[in-house]
């Protein structure tokens, strides 16, 4: 980037003092009453200012304090009128059509551009419930459904790996509305449908024991999920979160390592891995995922994960704990971290290639028997795993999303 005082004493002597730039820009917030420089300013999408190069470096400056992002920077060349006048380039998105079904698929954005609350809780996304089915099958404990929702009607885009915000409708016991509540995206970019309209939830109602009176509570956002009727309007926010992003190298190594519906960012992985199979993103590495579920009725998306198993077994392989019904070592239940200290050694191994990357997604219990089990394979080796793990960290190999 240029520097701001070089730019504003040089913009009258150089070929660029008369020219006029596009900043696309995500994330501004609206503010009638500090905001009075007349420019066109939306709570949500994309964002076209034009701006002359004299005043680059302070329109970078305000863009940054209203929270908004700078995707692109273009010459004013070739633009056109868009909503309240404000600058648009022509170009449309490139388009491509899936392999599945015809049906066009718009590029996504290079991985630079990470949207982050496109939609924010003051100004929602109003999506619709297009599908909401159970996944847990006949004689499995609890239920999770799958839930996905129209987004064709505003300018909600996202990445794998990524969440969103639910608002669910009504007040707490204190008469204030309810709070936002997040929840990984299960879908890829491009949605279930292939056609950029759709983004998908994998929701568990909350049902527990209050510790004092006995009485069964039910979770207000998921509970409002898992029972929301095609057709319902839904207050969505976001998109969050850069921790869990998919890497662009389809050469990677990926193990997932999840817990019930921590199994939602690693199917939305799965999916863009083996299912699109899209020309900007054509996996040729290894994806390892463990999942650890109560009863082989609780496991999640089961027909689909061993299709993707029975066809890409040189690229993905599949891992299951079943802890009621299998047994550990010990003769105790199986849980994920017993199947990662049985694996541990074939683990440790696969994470010294430098483009191996690490997720674990879902119940934060979880965290200390994988660390236990790899730091007995690291030992074996003269290795320290706590120190290896905070190398990993650094290079943004692991990843964890834990609750």
């Amino acid at each position: 980037m240029h520097s701001p005082n070089t730019a504003a004493n040089s913009a009258n002597t150089t070929e660029f003092g008369n020219r006029m730039f596009v900043y696309e820009v995500v994330g501004l917030r609206q503010n009638r009453e500090t905001d009075k420089m007349g420019y066109p300013i939306r709570n949500s999408g994309s964002v076209f200012i034009t701006v002359p190069y004299s005043r680059m470096s302070q329109e970078m400056q305000r863009i940054t304090r209203l929270g908004g992002t700078i995707v692109s920077i273009q010459p004013a060349t070739g633009i056109g009128n868009g909503p309240n006048g404000q600058a648009t380039p022509k170009a449309e998105p490139q388009q491509t059509l899936s392999e599945n079904n015809g049906k066009p698929m718009t590029q996504a954005k290079e991985k630079t551009d990470i949207p982050v609350n496109i939609y924010r809780p003051n100004n929602p996304f109003i999506g619709k419930c297009i599908e909401n089915y159970e996944l847990v099958a006949e004689g499995g404990l609890g239920t999770v459904r799958h839930v996905t929702f129209d987004i064709s009607e505003g300018d909600l885009r996202y990445l794998e790996g990524q969440s969103i915000g639910i608002i669910p409708p009504g007040t707490d016991d204190k008469g204030k509305p309810h709070k936002l509540r997040l929840y990984s995206i299960a879908s890829t970019r491009h949605g279930d449908k292939l056609d950029d309209k759709t983004v998908s939830l994998c929701v568990r109602q909350l049902e527990y024991k209050h510790p004092e009176t006995g009485e069964t509570v039910y979770g207000v956002c998921s509970t409002y999920l898992c029972h929301l009727d095609v057709g319902a309007d839904v207050k969505i926010t976001g998109p969050v979160g850069k921790e869990m992003l998919l890497p662009d190298d389809e050469e990677a190594t990926v193990i997932m390592m999840a817990t019930g519906t921590g199994i939602a960012p690693f199917r939305a992985y799965l999916w863009r891995m083996f299912k699109e199979q899209h020309e900007d993103y054509k996996f040729k590495g290894l994806a390892w995922l463990i999942f650890g579920i109560p009863y082989t009725a609780n496991i999640l998306y089961k027909e689909d994960l061993e299709k993707l198993q029975a066809e890409f077994g040189d690229h993905f392989r599949l891992t299951y704990a079943i802890s009621r019904e299998q047994q550990n070592s010990e003769g105790g239940r199986m849980y994920i971290q017993h199947r990662v200290a049985e694996h541990a050694d074939e683990l440790w191994q696969l994470m010294q290639k430098d483009n191996t990357h690490t997720y674990i997604c879902g119940l934060k219990g979880m965290e200390d028997g994988i660390d236990a089990a790899l730091t007995a394979a690291a030992a074996k080796q003269g290795a320290d795993w706590s120190e290896f793990q905070k190398g990993m960290k650094k290079a943004h190999r692991w990843h964890v999303e834990t609750y």
